[in-house]
């Protein structure tokens, strides 16, 4: 039971003052004139004050409900460390039999993990312990109790952020005189590009007590095909080192710092940067051999992609053309054949002839440059045949014809058809994700077309058939470089919609990039991605079977990975890797391909989690200390303490009522919040009906009586 008066005046309560101030003044005239009487009539006056007040006993019946403390258990990497995890489960051992024997006491315990999402978010213990609050009362928080080493990201300005009114305090796992050194990058470039070099700048840092051991440090430097480098620096002297972008696509370099002597880990030694290499423009020389439907679609197509400057020529006059126009009378621009096919060839990356004939308009010997220009300098020529390339006057009768993977046999099927994959198209990246397929053996949801070029294949790949099952769509390596050859022009009608298109845009894209080398439509390619400790190798080829992928590890050692079929032309596998590090996967590939390569670096997803690992009581200072609450370590680093981790003292822990101060020596506190609920109340008037009348005329006799002597 708990007792207490109330107060509901009968009448404004300024006036009952009112009348309070009155009636002490005129008592205190009669006691200063020793008036008789005058303690009774003081005493009337108090009777009719209170009864105007209207007291009442206030009788509650309640049932107190358990303080609740929360305890936040820090799980995140940088716990992982130095026995760490082995500390942190004897404090809570002892904790959980400490906060046990405290009557009226209920515990919530919360975990507080880094994320597994990937992004950088550190520790936060204050997000954890914000989660428990959710469904908890926060006057019935009796105090918060955290064991970490400290390195919490998500701090709170403030206490009255935490939304209670209790103490916050910290078990501190680790040592006050840790030591660790750690690699800081300052600046990193995201891009570069191709056939270029971006610096990096970066840092040694120390943190923890440094002692006696020497400021020089050796990094040492990997970058992607090259020797790896080692150089020496100082302590927090800012470094530059260049980072080569070798390839379009992923380009990586990974730094290590040299461990030292009595350095807390290790794991943050090493630092990867990895930057997206983008090539220049690509230059694209497109060549019609006379104005028709489809030179509209490819000149659309290429002058739309923003990677692409195209140089664009259309035969409008042809040689054996005579008219008897004087030449001067012609606003025509003379095709440029010797800069463009001797002197500047090796600066496209792509030449296309759509529906050329050879005509005498290209003399053979740049017919004999084109050719080297795909053999021996990288280049990529693509041919839209149309039904010139079946006649005498068809590319394949000049120098060029060593690379052109198809030889017309002079026929020009003139049918309606579908385009249809074949084997080598559902696995080769031009072709195999086209909208509109419906699957192996079923015909694609797109229009037909109506001429096609009978070509013999030579070499190469077929990734389409057409008409009469020719092939339509051949592509080859030759040298160091790449020839296509479409047997049909008549992709036109699919971007003119007819019988609802089909994906002209994508195949045509496609195929011009692949020519162009474009990274992620190479039909011969390894892929490294690592997520935490998991690396996963993918393969692309357009065999039937590939060799194992050899994996190699920072320490040198190699590890052969199976891999399984995920579909046409892809497999896959994934291994777990022991250290964090760069790993790098190497592969066989048929001529002229070669052995592919590719890198990924395997560790701590979260870099701000281990960026700083040492233990520290400064991160939680100000919440700690602005709740009246305390941070202890439970290893004091002394020389003669155990160094077994899971040997730790842990203080006692007491409730207390209402001190500020909640911790000392030895000892933390919890706050009681004696927190209730009411499950009845009796109210008793004190003041009213016939005990305030009798009261009140009983005083009054009194002071008649006592004035009348």
């Amino acid at each position: 039971m708990n007792w207490s008066i109330d107060f509901a005046p009968l009448i404004p309560t300024p006036l009952v003052w009112a009348g309070a101030v009155i009636a002490l003044a005129l008592i205190a005239v009669m006691l200063f004139r020793r008036t008789r009487g005058a303690p009774l009539r003081a005493l009337a006056v108090a009777a009719m004050l209170l009864a105007l007040m209207n007291p009442t006993l206030r009788e509650e019946e309640r049932d107190y409900l358990a303080n609740i403390a929360i305890v936040v258990v820090d799980e995140s990497t940088s716990q992982a460390l130095a026995g760490r995890p082995e500390q942190t489960s004897a404090i809570r051992s002892d904790l959980e039999n400490r906060l046990g024997n405290i009557d009226n006491l209920e515990v919530k315990w919360i975990t507080a993990k880094s994320g597994t999402d990937g992004k950088a978010t550190g520790t936060e213990l204050f997000a954890a312990l914000s989660k428990a609050m959710a469904n908890t009362p926060p006057d019935r928080i009796a105090g918060a109790i955290m064991i970490t080493d400290g390195q919490a990201h998500d701090v709170p300005e403030n206490a009255a952020a935490l939304g209670f009114d209790a103490p916050v305090h910290a078990l501190m796992t680790g040592r006050p005189n840790e030591f660790d050194r750690r690699i800081e990058i300052i600046t990193a470039p995201r891009y570069g590009i191709v056939g270029q070099s971006r610096d990096i700048e970066l840092r040694v840092v120390e943190t923890g007590e440094v002692g006696t051991r020497s400021s020089a440090v050796r990094l040492n430097i990997r970058r992607e095909g090259q020797p790896d480098e080692s150089r020496i620096t100082q302590i927090g002297r800012k470094e530059l080192i260049e980072l080569p972008f070798p390839h379009a696509g992923t380009n990586i370099l990974e730094v290590e710092l040299e461990t030292a002597d009595g350095e807390l880990t290790p794991a943050n030694n090493r630092v990867v940067v990895a930057a997206e290499g983008v090539r220049e423009n690509l230059r694209v020389l497109l060549v019609s051999g006379e104005p028709h439907a489809g030179e509209r679609t490819w000149r659309n197509l290429l002058k739309s992609d923003a990677a692409v400057d195209l140089v664009h020529f259309t035969i409008l006059r042809p040689p054996e053309k005579q008219d008897g126009t004087p030449i001067n009378q012609l606003s025509l621009i003379a095709f440029p054949t010797r800069e463009l096919f001797s002197d500047k060839i090796n600066d496209f990356d792509l030449i296309i002839f759509d529906r050329y004939k050879h005509r005498g308009i290209l003399r053979l010997g740049y017919y004999d440059n084109i050719a080297r220009y795909v053999n021996d300098h990288g280049g990529a020529v693509l041919i839209a045949a149309g039904d010139d390339f079946a006649g005498r006057y068809s590319l394949f009768r000049t120098p060029l014809s060593p690379v052109i993977p198809g030889k017309p046999n002079g026929r020009v099927i003139e049918k309606p058809f579908k385009p249809l994959l074949t084997d080598d198209g559902a696995r080769h990246p031009v072709t195999r994700d086209l909208p509109g397929l419906a699957g192996k053996g079923k015909e694609p949801n797109w229009g037909r077309w109506f001429r096609q070029v009978d070509v013999t294949p030579d070499r190469g790949n077929i990734l389409m058939n057409g008409a009469e099952n020719k092939p339509l769509l051949l592509l080859d390596r030759r040298g160091e470089g790449r020839v296509a050859l479409l047997t049909s022009d008549h992709a036109w009608l699919w971007a003119r919609g007819f019988e609802g298109g089909g994906p002209h845009t994508d195949l045509l894209r496609k195929l011009s990039h692949w020519l162009m080398k474009e990274p992620d439509l190479e039909d011969e390619r390894l892929i490294a991605e690592a997520k935490g400790l998991n690396v996963t190798i993918e393969r692309h080829s357009m065999r039937d079977t590939i060799e194992p992928v050899r994996l190699l590890t920072p320490g040198g050692n190699e590890v052969t990975i199976e891999l399984e079929p995920s579909r046409p032309g892809i497999w896959r596998g994934t291994v777990k890797v022991d250290l964090p590090g760069l790993y790098k996967a190497e592969s066989d590939a048929p001529p002229p391909v070669g052995k592919l390569t590719a890198v990924a670096y395997a560790g701590t997803e979260d870099t701000r989690e281990m960026s700083e690992v040492t233990a520290t009581k400064k991160k939680l200072d100000p919440v700690i200390s602005a709740t009246g609450g305390g941070a202890i370590w439970t290893k004091t680093g002394a020389l003669l303490e155990s160094s077994d981790p899971s040997s730790v003292s842990v203080p006692r822990v007491t409730m207390l009522k209402n001190a500020r101060v909640l911790a000392g020596s030895g000892w933390l506190g919890l706050k009681d919040r004696e927190a209730f609920v009411t499950k009845g109340v009796k109210l008793t008037p004190m003041m009213n009906g016939f005990i305030a009348l009798a009261a009140l005329l009983g005083l009054l006799s009194l002071a008649w009586w006592r004035e009348g002597r």
